[in-house]
């Protein structure tokens, strides 16, 4: 069997010293893809939060691409986060410099350090969100759609085990909604993770996966076709 990417056993969260969520538990292997749904504020980011270590641990164990999370040191949690892929809904783009120089800057900054190597994976994710024909344009030259290709290509430039979206078409129509959620999807066919935390049911009826709940702070899983529209 394959070796877990995201393993929480009975993990607490606390957030300003209140309990956000108790005894949650679930695994992720490689390649797939997990739904996290809940009502604004129940937890869903914050849970996101606790798995790149921006949150602490309150209770249980929690292990992410090959990291103890739940004690972690402050030094090693940089090598956490390149093996990680965080996608946020508000793009968070450098608004100073093209969409490459921004790819450029996590890379140099998560210790790239040969121009070949880099030239080589800016390619490869640029092809494979389709915007290498726009790569020296600035963010404002983009659509929404577009950015939000320009983000996934920024997650993906470390190869990350696991890819964690936070409401990653919230922004979007529902069209291109549909596009994102098709490329992702399409990436974890290659062998990466998707925790995508998402109140748009019509992407999960598209696209059915295993569905987690966040509800008064406790997580269990639901089946898609539970969901209302």
């Amino acid at each position: 069997m394959a070796t877990p990417v995201l393993d929480l056993a009975n993990v607490s969260v606390n957030q300003a010293g209140k309990p956000i969520l108790q005894s949650v538990s679930f695994t992720m292997f490689p390649g797939d893809l997990v739904y996290l749904v809940g009502k604004t504020g129940s937890g869903k980011t914050s849970l996101l939060r606790t798995l790149y270590a921006d949150l602490p641990v309150a209770a249980g164990e929690a292990h992410v691409s090959g990291f103890r999370v739940h004690s972690i040191s402050r030094q090693r949690i940089p090598f956490l986060r390149r093996k990680l892929g965080i996608i946020f809904q508000d793009f968070q783009l450098l608004t100073d410099r093209n969409i490459e120089s921004n790819l450029r800057f996590v890379m140099q900054s998560t210790g790239w350090k040969k121009k070949a190597l880099m030239d080589r994976r800016l390619d490869e994710v640029f092809d494979l969100v389709g915007l290498g024909h726009k790569r020296k344009n600035m963010p404002h030259e983009l659509s929404g759609g577009e950015q939000q290709r320009v983000v996934i290509a920024r997650a993906l430039v470390n190869e990350p085990f696991v890819l964690l979206a936070d409401e990653p078409t919230g922004n979007l129509d529902p069209e291109t909604s549909r596009e994102i959620l098709e490329l992702l999807v399409s990436i974890t066919h290659q062998g990466t993770s998707l925790l995508m935390a998402t109140h748009n049911y019509n992407l999960i009826h598209y696209h059915p996966s295993r569905v987690l709940r966040i509800e008064h702070g406790t997580l269990t899983q639901i089946e898609p076709q539970s969901l209302n529209l």
